[in-house]
């Protein structure tokens, strides 16, 4: 059983003091595919040497995170589009609108986004897309960049089930990690209306583990319990549905 984790920040300093026993957890878990996304340009680096640590499972995306868009977010795009002239990557991502923290940089981020779906497009590369309490805002951009080279994922998708289908109509699958397994996430309520070809796993590890670990650095072994949940919510097995998200994954990032 392959198991793929589309979303983890596998470089974060949370893992600095066992970054190689994590893996190790994970890999003995069955997860064989780790695709990461870039937060700003103080993380490529690390990144870059996580690829080169573990070149047959990591696959790495470059992009601005939005909340990290700020005042210098057009050198931080200079960076991006360097990057993305100058190596392989499989995603343009995260890039999106949050709205949870500040809504200072609201146009910015907007523009970003706008940006960086462009050089995604122009790179042939699908987007991942962060979004928090701005679903109407990234909705927006997303429509006025609509055609056949639009697609990627929606990360951490956490919206109503109208959200969900509007997401998938812009070519989009939903990213499901640990929200799925909360008591109060209300995705697993409408999720299995949603067919499984829309689906792809993640953690977005050491952010959002899941039950029972919920509060706790998550590391991407704990996509298991993300997996049991989909699992319970399909009445499928677990090897099924590890087959049919990692294959929607191959779809998206042509990997």
């Amino acid at each position: 059983m392959i198991i793929t984790d589309t979303h983890t920040h596998l470089y974060s300093e949370a893992f600095d003091e066992d970054r190689d026993e994590m893996m190790q957890r994970a890999l003995d878990a069955g997860v064989e595919r780790f695709f990461i996304p870039a937060i700003d340009s103080t993380y490529t680096q690390s990144m870059l040497d996580l690829e080169s640590n573990y070149s047959d499972n990591v696959f790495l995306m470059m992009g601005l995170h939005p909340t990290h868009v700020k005042e210098d977010y057009k050198d931080e795009l200079a960076h991006v589009e360097e990057w993305l002239d100058k190596k392989k990557f499989y995603a343009v991502g995260e890039i999106g609108v949050d709205l949870y923290w500040d809504k200072t940089f609201l146009k910015e981020q907007q523009e970003a986004f706008a940006y960086q779906i462009r050089l995604a497009k122009r790179h042939q590369l699908p987007i991942v897309i962060h979004c928090r309490d701005a679903f109407d805002e990234v909705f927006e951009v997303l429509e006025q960049e609509k055609d056949d080279g639009l697609f990627g994922i929606f990360h951490c998708f956490t919206g109503t089930l109208e959200q969900a289908y509007q997401a998938i109509s812009y070519n989009m699958k939903l990213g499901i990690g640990g929200v799925a397994t909360f008591k109060n996430g209300k995705i697993d309520q409408f999720l299995s209306q949603i067919d499984l070809k829309h689906i792809v796993l993640e953690t977005d590890s050491p952010y959002l583990a899941p039950a029972p670990y919920r509060g706790k650095r998550n590391e991407s072994s704990y996509i298991v319990k993300v997996l049991e949940k989909l699992s319970s919510i399909y009445s499928m097995p677990e090897k099924e549905i590890a087959a049919i998200t990692t294959e929607n994954s191959k779809e998206i990032f042509g990997v």
